[in-house]
């Protein structure tokens, strides 16, 4: 699988270079979004004492999750690797337990549609202003949920049943990342007129990509209830999946309204 051959990569790294300087100098030459492997590897190394992983962690990185839904094509190119293994051609793709699957198992179907969805909650941050006060804001808390949503991925991607206690650990899924969702619900509610019709995908493009979001966080929470009922995900997963849908018509609302647009109502046929 590319997640491991990337994570056995950054552990030969760190075995090379050891400690100090080098490993800091490293550390921040990678973009932010590729630091979370090069942390995992780091902690997992027995080169690396704890002194020295914790100089490292200090340099802005609080968490140092989902190392197995980690973005690589860029790191890959950078340590001169090519992006492709052929480990997959064969119609099987490797968890993080370990195991193998076939690509249309359930959990393949399940990490698919989220990744979907995510990719739509960036396009669609892309349309916001973020040099507007109102806007930079909601881009926040978009740019917040597509960081959790690799955190639903990581969950996705490691089976209750044969996953081991470590693992399962480190891909908790935490029940508070909710909260945050109902809580930034309830506020975009309190300036959002009554809802007295029903509304069309509208309302402007960022609007109206949020819309679509929401109907593709319908789609995983549909394959992801699946491994919940199954047992083989944490029913916190679930619950997100849910809220999720109801925070991206929110926020599609929200967004109209601030960028005055109107968003257009059904009406029955004459």
């Amino acid at each position: 699988c590319i997640y491991v051959y990337t994570y056995i990569t950054y552990i030969y790294i760190v075995r090379v270079y050891m400690r100090g300087r080098l490993l800091i100098s490293m550390y921040s030459s990678l973009h932010a979004s590729k630091r979370h492997l090069f942390l995992y590897a780091c902690k997992q190394s027995p080169h690396i004492s704890s002194q020295s992983f914790s100089h490292i962690h200090k340099c802005g990185l609080n968490q140092y999750q989902a190392p197995f839904l980690f973005d690589i094509s860029n790191s890959k190119r950078f340590f001169g690797m090519k992006v492709y293994t052929k480990t997959g051609d064969k119609g099987t793709s490797q968890l993080f337990s370990g195991e193998r699957r076939p690509k249309d198992d359930a959990v393949f179907e399940a990490l698919g549609a989220v990744d979907e969805c995510n990719a739509f909650i960036g396009l669609a941050r892309e349309c916001l202003d973020t040099s507007n006060q109102v806007e930079g804001k909601l881009g926040q808390e978009l740019e917040e949920v597509m960081s959790r949503l690799f955190d639903v991925g990581s969950a996705v991607a490691t089976p209750i049943q044969s996953s081991s206690d470590s693992k399962l650990k480190r891909a908790f899924f935490q029940p508070e990342h909710t909260d945050m969702l109902e809580k930034s619900i309830d506020a975009m509610d309190m300036e959002l007129p009554p809802l007295k019709n029903f509304i069309l995908p509208s309302g402007g493009k960022c609007a109206a990509h949020l819309h679509v979001a929401r109907t593709l966080s319908r789609r995983a929470e549909r394959r992801v209830v699946v491994l919940v009922q199954q047992e083989q995900v944490e029913p916190s997963v679930g619950v997100y999946m849910n809220r999720l849908s109801d925070y991206l018509f929110t926020a599609a609302r929200f967004v109209a309204m601030k960028q005055n647009f109107e968003e257009k109502i059904y009406k029955k046929p004459k």
